[in-house]
C-alpha cells in the first residue's frame, strides 16, 4: 500500500519547479492531484505524466492572491472528486530585489499577496470540506529565509516568516477537527530561481556568479544544494499517516544551512 492511497491532494504553482515537483511525488506515493496554476500550458504535460503512474489528475487555472479565483478552484474540486485530503501551498514568489528603501509599494504588496495572503485564501477555501470530513493535512512552503538573512530581499523574508505564524495558529484551530497543518522550510534549491539569486547577488555585490554560489554552499555543513525532489519527499511524508502526530511544525530541508 502506498503511503497516499486514495489520497485527494491540491497542488498550487504545480506549473513547474518543486510545486510540479510535489505534484508528481503525491501522485507517485498514490494520490489523485489536482494541478493548480496562473499558467496552464505546462499544467497539461504534468496531468499526463500523473495519469501515466495511473492516477488521476485536474488542471485548474488558480491565481492565490485572488478569492474568487481560488474559491472557483475549491468549488471545482469538490465537484470533480467529493473530498479534499492534503492542501499543499507552494505557489509563490522571488519578489524584488533591493534595499527595503528603494522597493515600490507594489512589488512590496505583491509578494505578500501572492506568498502569505495566497496561502491564507487558500486553507480558507478548502478547510471547510476537511472540517466536515474530521480529516485532512495542509503543508505551506516556507523558506530558511524566513529564519535568517537574506540581502535585499526584505519582503521575501516577510512574506515567509509570516506563514510559520499563520501555520501554527491555524494548527490550534483546526487540531480538534483531526486536521494537521506544517510548514516545510527549503534551502537553497537548485534550479531555475536559485541560478537567478545567485545572478542577481553577483551583480549587486561585484562578484562572480560562481563566487556568489561557493558562499552560499559553503554555509551548508554538507556542501551542498537541495533537490526539489528531497523536498517533495518531506511533504509527502508530512502528509501520510506516518505523521500523524505532527502538527505546528516548521521543518528544514536545509542541508543544515539553518538549525533552528
Amino acid at each position: 500500500m502506498k503511503l497516499l492511497d486514495q489520497k485527494v491532494a491540491v497542488v498550487t504553482g504545480s506549473a513547474r519547479g518543486l510545486g510540479s515537483q510535489v505534484a508528481l511525488s503525491f501522485a507517485k506515493a498514490g494520490a489523485d492531484v489536482v494541478i493548480a496554476d496562473l499558467m496552464t500550458e505546462p499544467l497539461q504535460e504534468l496531468k499526463a505524466q500523473i495519469e501515466a503512474m495511473g492516477q488521476k489528475a485536474l488542471p485548474l487555472r488558480m491565481d492565490v492572491s485572488d478569492e474568487e479565483s481560488v474559491q472557483s478552484c475549491a468549488k471545482q474540486t469538490l465537484e470533480a472528486f467529493g473530498r479534499v485530503d492534503i492542501l499543499a501551498n507552494v505557489a509563490g514568489i522571488t519578489g524584488p530585489s533591493a534595499p527595503l528603501w528603494k522597493i515600490d509599494l507594489k512589488d512590496w504588496k505583491q509578494t505578500l499577496d501572492v506568498n502569505t495572503t495566497g496561502v491564507f485564501l487558500c486553507c480558507k477555501a478548502f478547510l471547510p470540506a476537511m472540517i466536515e470530513r474530521r480529516s485532512g493535512s495542509i503543508i505551506i512552503i516556507g523558506s530558511m529565509t524566513g529564519k535568517r538573512p537574506l540581502l535585499n530581499r526584505t519582503p521575501y523574508a516577510v512574506s515567509k516568516i509570516a506563514l510559520v505564524g499563520l501555520a501554527r495558529t491555524l494548527a490550534w484551530e483546526v487540531g480538534p477537527y483531526n486536521i494537521r497543518v506544517n510548514v516545510i522550510s527549503p534551502g537553497p534549491m537548485e534550479g531555475e530561481r536559485l541560478r537567478w539569486i545567485f545572478e542577481t547577488q553577483a551583480k549587486e555585490q561585484g562578484i562572480t556568479v560562481e563566487e556568489a554560489r561557493e558562499r552560499m554552499k559553503a554555509n551548508s555543513p554538507l556542501h551542498r544544494f537541495i533537490p526539489p525532489e528531497e523536498v517533495a519527499a518531506t511533504a509527502v511524508f508530512l502528509c501520510s499517516d506516518w505523521a500523524n502526530s505532527i502538527t505546528g511544525e516548521d521543518v528544514n530541508v536545509s542541508a543544515g544551512i539553518a538549525m533552528y
